[in-house]
């Protein structure tokens, strides 16, 4: 008799695949084998050591547990914070509602992106004649053919925000005196019925600040309530 056999194990011993197949049709085997399954060992996951069949299905519940709950605590901080951003741009419409003309709503925006969304670094840069808004740090006009604006074709071919590292000539058009302290930034399309207003600009001295991946929708659900309020305030 040969050690295989004093063992129970049959000479023509059956291969891994044919032992799992018969496993996976006969899912009660060790339901009906206890004694089998207590007395199988399995390299643990750390090394050094063996563990039983059960322990290491414990083990492995427990690391898809502590998983999901990483996932779950990851899902309930992406949530607040889009409802943090979601109360800060339902003031920043509301403060637009109350405006009573175009230079009143401007200031508004620049209100409420520097008080609610800490953008210390803003810049509203207008195309074509606003002769009811008065040129400051914040709001600056350029005429339509000023060669500098076809560094933004493609940001208007877009039509949506682009986040990330802007041109120096972009940063210098925009930010001007500052352009230096900018490490990244978001820069926002406003267009009316596809026609280019101008570019709102969102600057930051860190350079992760903006960055490609990051969600751009409430900052396009921003320059839609900016567009409106600039074509609709005609007054002075």
């Amino acid at each position: 008799m040969t050690t295989r056999e004093a063992r129970g194990i049959a000479a023509t011993e059956m291969d891994e695949e044919s032992i799992a197949t018969f496993l996976q049709h006969n899912p009660d085997f060790f339901e009906r084998h206890q004694a089998v399954l207590l007395r199988l060992r399995l390299p643990h996951a750390r090394g050094g050591s063996t563990i039983s069949l059960v322990e290491r299905q414990i083990e492995v519940m427990r690391e898809k547990h502590a998983a999901l709950e990483g996932k779950l605590a990851e899902l309930v901080a992406v949530a607040r914070a889009n409802d943090a951003i979601a109360d800060k741009l339902h003031r920043f419409t509301r403060r637009l509602l109350q405006s009573g003309s175009r230079a009143d709503a401007v200031g508004r925006i620049e209100a409420s992106l520097r008080e609610d969304f800490d953008a210390f670094h803003s810049v509203l840069l207008l195309m074509g004649e606003y002769p009811d808004l008065t040129p400051q740090r914040f709001v600056r006009t350029v005429a339509r053919e000023d060669a500098e604006l076809k560094s933004f074709d493609s940001l208007f071919g877009a039509g949506k925000p682009r986040c990330g590292q802007a041109r120096d000539s972009q940063r210098q058009l925009l930010f001007g005196p500052d352009s230096g302290q900018i490490g990244s930034v978001a820069l926002v399309p406003l267009t009316e019925k596809g026609t280019p207003l101008g570019v709102l600009a969102l600057g930051s001295p860190d350079r992760d600040r903006f960055h490609p991946g990051m969600s751009t929708e409430f900052l396009a659900r921003m320059a839609d309530l900016i567009a409106d309020a600039l074509t609709m305030r005609r007054g002075a």
